[in-house]
């Protein structure tokens, strides 16, 4: 992966506050240079509808999105997908897999902030590199026959990858504002909202039942231009539990009333459980115990759980930037490795397969 679309000259220097503006390429031009053929572009169309099909109750499988908290390194990355690939087909009669592939990587205060922002990982910020190089990764996962996902954090970035995902998520900390609710009403894909910091789902059901409406918003055409952009809803949202500051909310209990919410709402009851977070207590070894407690809730007639998100890297736990780092590991949230993801997933594919 080595092509490469640049970012043009400096172009403004700003006296009063000494902000620099550095254009990048247009999202066309990003496309037009890493085009989808016709193939994998039917592919995605499949893959999204297979989602749909899931949130909807046409299809019994169980979605599971996997993969690392944020991708760093292209290559270990292609590793973890080669072989997320060769399980997915695997196990395709009982599971859809989703590579989760997350090139932004959203931050409290400061941080690295994802392939797409730094992928020099040395603070130089080549965003038009690392858009290129994102967009080719993403490219690549799909020549493997895998669903892509991710989540959008800057919504002018989602259009240099929209073409490619079968699912999004939008973040705990961006549910609540009304720019990415705008921009999940106009995405051609499945989008989960994660509910709140706090745990709480209110905020989620809010932004569902506002990405299913159309609306009108200020934003980025294809070429860059300031545009008004108008949207028409989208039906094929649903809500990601990831726990909050009060703890955990995969539990039995919790589940239920949060069904009931959904009910009374007039919201669908299509919920995901995200195994990490503080649903793991952000113990990347406790996601096994969390999504086998989902699984038995499911097993058990619970059909509202369509699925299931695991953090997961080739190699567990996590490490800090730095001049040597170790391979297929974690530089954010600490994951699970690839041996102890296989060996769950293999494990829930035996059960899922049991007569009821």
């Amino acid at each position: 992966m080595n092509s490469s679309v640049s970012a043009l000259p400096l172009s403004t220097l700003n006296p009063a506050n000494e902000a620099l503006t550095l254009r990048l390429p247009s999202s066309l031009q990003l496309k037009h240079q890493l085009p989808l053929n016709t193939a994998l572009s039917h592919q995605v169309d499949a893959h999204r509808q297979a989602i749909r099909a899931i949130l909807d109750g046409e299809d019994s499988r169980l979605l599971v999105i996997v993969g690392p908290c944020s991708i760093h390194d292209p290559k270990s990355a292609l590793e973890y997908a080669s072989n997320l690939a060769r399980l997915a087909r695997e196990v395709s009669d009982s599971m859809l897999l989703v590579m989760r592939a997350y090139v932004e990587k959203p931050r409290t205060t400061v941080g690295w902030k994802g392939l797409a922002y730094d992928p020099s990982l040395d603070g130089s910020d080549d965003m038009a590199a690392g858009l290129t190089l994102s967009r080719e990764l993403m490219r690549e996962m799909l020549q493997l026959g895998l669903p892509v996902a991710t989540e959008l954090l800057q919504p002018m970035a989602a259009s240099y990858f929209d073409d490619l995902l079968s699912w999004v998520a939008i973040g705990a900390r961006t549910t609540e504002s009304q720019i990415h609710r705008e921009m999940a009403s106009g995405l051609g894909m499945p989008v989960g909202f994660k509910n709140g910091t706090d745990g709480g789902v209110g905020i989620a059901c809010d932004a569902m039942r506002s990405a299913a409406h159309p609306h009108r918003h200020f934003g980025v055409d294809s070429q860059g231009h300031p545009a008004i952009i108008q949207t028409p809803g989208n039906p094929d949202t649903h809500l990601v539990l990831r726990g909050g500051h009060r703890g955990p909310n995969y539990d039995r209990q919790s589940v239920t009333q949060i069904h009931s919410d959904l009910t009374r709402l007039k919201i669908p009851a299509r919920i995901m459980v995200d195994c990490s977070h503080a649903n793991s207590g952000k113990d990347p070894l406790r996601q096994p115990q969390v999504f086998n407690d989902v699984l038995e809730q499911r097993l058990q007639g619970n059909r509202s759980l369509i699925g299931m998100m695991l953090e997961s890297h080739l190699f567990e736990g996590c490490q800090p930037l730095g001049p040597s780092m170790r391979y297929g590991v974690s530089v954010t949230d600490g994951c699970l490795g690839w041996e102890s993801t296989e060996q769950l997933l293999r494990e829930a594919h035996r059960r899922l397969q049991l007569p009821a």
